[in-house]
């Protein structure tokens, strides 16, 4: 995959001029997108209804459409005036402005070690290549703030960011607690069927389709359908890692192939771009299935960008 080119999710459409207005390294560009966003819950803000809705902007031309100042994104902004999001609009922000640029990047799924002691906390963060390698980089934390890792370079693995991936398979083989990965420690929305899920949102975002934390499709968004009003906030640590019918074997093919990529392997890099092709179940349809943090549910149609029926 050309990841200098942008996605149907990160391209920024009308604003593209914005983009590359910015500067060209990757800690401007994250002081930039620190100044665009802020998070909804990290920040400590209370946003009214109307204003949480813009966690599901979902597209970087709409984030962008959000912006509440002319000129130059760099002009400072009060953070209560920045567009709510969350650690995958940063990073989409990031990956946009970068491949605006013409650098290689590209948005990682999975769960940090840094956020919160003894938890591992989902997470998005930004891969660029710098001629050389990929470097992880967290733009939605600045970088003076003292964190227990280089948030310009984070290691992909214990201690950094363990990819979705790295996480299913130490979950399988019982190396580690499921439930010790979710939203935090004091939220239940973490365990097994959690880590499986961002398995295949961690193949997605590899693929280009960077969706939501909390879009489902397929047999999981009907799975979930079931259990009720609000699954996500209730009953998502109880779930197994699997729903009726189904098995692990998938996401355990997954997760080596993901694995060994990231080692390097061009033969699992492209297998994985041929499983995502022909197997519907690892990507997200015309229509996806919101699950926001704001407590509504509801059909996306993502060629549309409007609720399903609209």
């Amino acid at each position: 995959m050309d990841y200098t080119r942008q996605t149907r999710f990160s391209d920024p459409g009308r604003h593209r001029d914005r983009l590359t207005a910015l500067p060209r390294d990757v800690a401007g560009i994250g002081a930039v997108a620190r100044n665009v966003l802020v998070h909804y819950r990290a920040s400590g803000l209370d946003f009214p209804p109307d204003r949480l809705a813009e966690i599901d902007n979902r597209w970087v031309e709409r984030i962008l459409d959000t912006v509440r100042f002319d000129g130059p994104l760099g002009t400072p902004c009060p953070a209560e005036q920045r567009v709510v999001g969350c650690c995958r609009d940063f990073t989409l922000f990031t990956v946009a402005a970068l491949r605006a640029h013409g650098v290689p990047a590209r948005s990682r799924v999975g769960f940090a070690d840094y956020l919160e002691e003894g938890f591992h906390v989902d997470h998005v963060v930004t891969e660029w290549h710098d001629g050389s390698r990929w470097v992880a980089t967290d733009t939605q934390l600045n970088p003076a703030a003292g964190y227990p890792v280089d948030v310009a370079d984070v290691p992909l693995g214990p201690g950094g960011l363990r990819t979705a991936a790295q996480a299913w398979r130490a979950f399988r083989r019982g190396e580690d607690d499921p439930q010790t990965y979710g939203v935090g420690a004091g939220v239940p929305i973490r365990g097994p069927l959690m880590i499986r899920s961002y398995v295949l949102l961690e193949l997605a975002h590899r693929m280009g389709d960077e969706v939501l934390l909390w879009d489902l499709w397929g047999d999981e968004a009907a799975f979930v359908e079931s259990l009720g009003p609000a699954p996500l906030a209730e009953s998502w640590a109880a779930l197994p890692p699997s729903w009726p019918g189904d098995g692990p074997e998938l996401i355990d093919e997954i997760a080596d192939l993901l694995v060994a990529a990231d080692g390097g392997s061009l033969v699992a890099e492209r297998t994985l771009a041929e499983r995502y092709a022909s197997d519907p179940r690892l990507r997200p349809g015309d229509v996806v299935s919101c699950h926001s943090p704001r407590g509504v549910r509801y059909e996306v149609d993502l060629r549309s960008r409007a609720p399903a029926g609209a």
